[in-house]
Formats: C-alpha cells, structure tokens, sequence
C-alpha cells in the first residue's frame, strides 16, 4: 500500500519577503518522512485571503494532508483560521475549550486575556483542537487539513503532539555515497542503476570541493534489502 500524501502550505508575507527564514518545512518533512507520510507540495502564500482559501481548497483535494504554518496569533494579520474556515464553507467562532485554555494561561501569567489575545480562541465549527504546550493558544485540525502556529519551536511542539494520531506508512529508509566525479561521469552508470530498482528513487546532488567536482548519491526506498542491494551495487560501480 503507497503511503499517505501530505502538501504544506507556509502562510506569511515575512516568508515571501525574505525578512524570515522558514525553518517548519525542514523539520515538518523529516518528521513526515519517519512516519511513513509521503511530503510531496510545498506551497508559500501571502497573507491575503482569496489565497489561502484557494490554496487549502486545491491542496486539500489533493492529498491525504495539509499542515498550515503561520497566521494564527492575535494580531490583525493573522487570518489564516478565518480562510481555513471559508475554504470548508464552515463558520468560526470562539469556542469555550479554546478559551478556557487560553483564560487559564494568561491568569497564570497575571495577563489580561483581552479581545486581541482572544482571537486566537476562534475555531471552525467541527474542528478538534491542536494542543498548543508552550503558548497556549491551541491549532486545528478541520478534515484533512492541520493549522499550526508559525514559530518554529511552537510548531515543533504542535507536530509532536499531532503526529502520532494520523496514520502512517512504511517509513522511508535512505542512505548515501560520495562520488568524485562529474555528474557527466556517472549519469549514465546511475541511470541504468534506476532503471534496475524502479521501486526506489536514487537522487544525484552535486557539489565543489577544494576546485574537485563530486556527487551525494542519496537512494531512498521502504524497502531496506533493495536499499541495500543498491547501494551494494553502488560502491562496487563507483569505489572509493
């Protein structure tokens, strides 16, 4: 059985501005990738409306899973949980649970849980709730679709806690070989390889060294004896 599909759609005109570097996608597809869940879409959008709606709607219709990043603190340009709803044609509102979570945090902390702070208690109707253990204000998920919090370290948690209730597959198994030579050398000799293991994928990355031309030769599959098998053939086709 192939594994489940997942896109990731990274909300935020910082992200598209270049004034921040997204960090979640690297972590969310190593995370994705030990699950067994295959990340196949990145997508970054801007923090306007039609976009995200239109992006949830054709990365949702795609694929098993869409992890959101971004957009969901208190602030007048967080509006990703608002269009999240809009793409499911669902109303949002502040939920009781959300709120309680939110009145017990800031309580704690002395802080008023004023009309700003409550916005990130808004939560599509029929939506689970996201725990949220370093700030409080918790994700969603409505359907097939997850919201998260922008921060690396907050999404971070969020993906902890949401990973081990979605339903994996086989994890994918990866090793890898340094070759130097020019990918003009060994693409012949690695393309007969791929034709030999159709099952896994056998990516060439190329780099410069110290003015020497080389490949990371990186084979990736479920199947740990054909990776194996593969990378046998490998060190044998290209010894160091």
């Amino acid at each position: 059985m192939p594994n489940p599909t997942a896109a990731m759609l990274v909300i935020g005109d910082e992200i598209l501005s270049g004034r921040t570097r997204d960090a979640n996608m690297n972590h969310l597809a190593r995370e994705l990738t030990g699950h067994g869940i295959d990340l196949q879409e990145v997508r970054i959008v801007s923090d306007d409306a039609g976009a995200i709606t239109a992006a949830v709607q054709a990365l949702g219709a795609a694929y098993d899973h869409v992890f959101t990043s971004g957009g969901i603190g208190p602030t007048h340009d967080d509006i990703t949980a608002e269009n999240v709803a809009r793409a499911f044609d669902r109303p949002i509102s502040v939920r009781a649970d959300a709120r309680a979570i939110l009145q017990s945090h800031y309580d704690r902390q002395g802080l008023e849980l004023n009309e700003a702070r409550l916005r990130m208690a808004r939560i599509p109707d029929g939506a689970t709730l996201i725990d949220n253990p370093i700030s409080a204000a918790p994700g969603f998920s409505i359907e097939n679709v997850h919201v998260m919090a922008g921060v690396p370290s907050i999404f971070n948690a969020m993906l902890a806690g949401l990973l081990p209730t979605l339903t994996g597959g086989a994890p994918v198994l990866s090793q890898s070989l340094l070759v130097y030579r020019g990918e003009g050398d060994i693409a012949g000799p690695l393309g007969d390889l791929a034709t030999r293991y159709p099952d896994l994928s056998i990516g060439s990355y190329p780099f410069q060294r110290d003015g020497v031309f080389g490949a990371q030769i990186v084979v990736r599959g479920q199947d740990g004896a054909q990776v194996d098998a593969a990378m046998s053939e490998l060190n044998r086709i290209f010894p160091a």
